[in-house]
């Protein structure tokens, strides 16, 4: 397994594409096994919340980095509900772990206890890889309310990094979990109210209701049309308003349908919505780059107009997304 270059996922549209169970912990949570024993980790030495032995998270010693085991997962899961954890999986063959485990032990210590870094050894712990769909290693995810969120893969440098857990945080916020282990953050500096427009889209969010979040976006944007929170919001449950009614079997049908249908509109407007839910920014954005490239007409300014939502669901600066508009410039012009 080889470790490709860093791929960020834009926290803010992870938390809430991935929230809806895409990957399954619930196997992880459970299980009965001894913890695997410490003292293997690359951040053994500097980690001073080393839980291995005591096999047990407590908030109130402000634990900021652990090592995971089969014995304190299921306490990770239950802190992710005060605060978000952040998975770093690496493996001792992966000369990049050691430096993606150094980056995130800085500044996650930097959060002052709005975060928690938890170091898990993919050799020793492999149902966890199995359930972050890991692809290589290293690999960050996080993890919000019970909830993966996707970082990045590869190594990333600290600004890079930083960014992503500045934007992990408001996602956090939005989704109620604002708590602090302590140590750092001054009471001034609590999480910023949302303006109501957007909390009532957030509310709404949590009701299941996309219909009315859509509305209370909208109407932020008609108060502001600069509100590129709101623009990006407005994408997002758009696409889960898309995938709601969707069953297991409507999935697989239309991912049939799509294979043997390549200018099937409809179709690869539905499969790209799947891709980018299921974290499969790349294959989403280039179905659709694809398609624009094939046809012409109203079907191409269709698939145009969606390709460019979908670029504000993922973010306008994710990599991903520039690589896709240069496709998409190529196809046009």
């Amino acid at each position: 397994m080889t470790s490709p270059a860093s791929r960020p996922v834009p926290p803010a549209a992870a938390s809430l594409l991935n929230l809806r169970g895409a990957v399954d912990l619930s196997s992880l949570k459970q299980r009965p096994a001894p913890p695997v024993g410490g003292g293997n980790s690359p951040t053994t030495a500097a980690a001073s919340g080393d839980l291995s032995d005591a096999g047990t998270v407590d908030a109130g010693a402000r634990e900021l980095r652990v090592d995971v085991t089969e014995g304190n997962f299921q306490e990770l899961v239950e802190l992710s509900a005060q605060v978000p954890v952040v998975f770093a999986l690496w493996a001792a063959y992966s000369p990049e772990s050691t430096h993606m485990l150094d980056t995130l032990g800085g500044l996650v210590e930097s959060y002052g206890g709005r975060l928690v870094l938890a170091a898990a050894d993919i050799d020793a712990f492999p149902q966890l890889a199995q359930a972050f769909q890991v692809q290589a290693v290293p690999t960050a995810v996080a993890v919000l309310k019970g909830q993966p969120v996707p970082l990045f893969q590869g190594s990333a440098d600290e600004a890079q990094v930083r960014g992503l857990l500045d934007e992990l945080l408001k996602v956090a916020a939005a989704n109620g979990v604002t708590g602090s282990l302590g140590g750092g953050v001054p009471e001034e500096a609590g999480p910023v109210p949302l303006p109501p427009l957007h909390q009532a889209a957030f509310d709404a969010i949590e009701a299941g209701d996309y219909a009315a979040a859509g509305a209370a976006y909208r109407q932020a944007l008609l108060e502001m049309p600069a509100d590129a929170e709101a623009k990006a919001g407005l994408a997002q449950v758009e696409l889960m308003g898309r995938l709601q009614p969707l069953s297991a079997q409507d999935t697989e049908v239309l991912r049939t349908l799509a294979a043997d249908e390549p200018d099937n509109l409809e179709a690869q407007l539905r499969v790209a919505d799947l891709d980018i839910a299921g974290g499969h920014v790349e294959d989403g954005l280039n179905r659709l780059v694809s398609f624009i490239g094939r046809n012409f007409g109203p079907e191409r300014d269709t698939a145009r107009v969606r390709l460019l939502e979908l670029f504000d669901v993922v973010g306008t600066s994710d990599p991903r997304v520039a690589k896709a508009r240069q496709g998409l410039a190529r196809v046009l012009f």
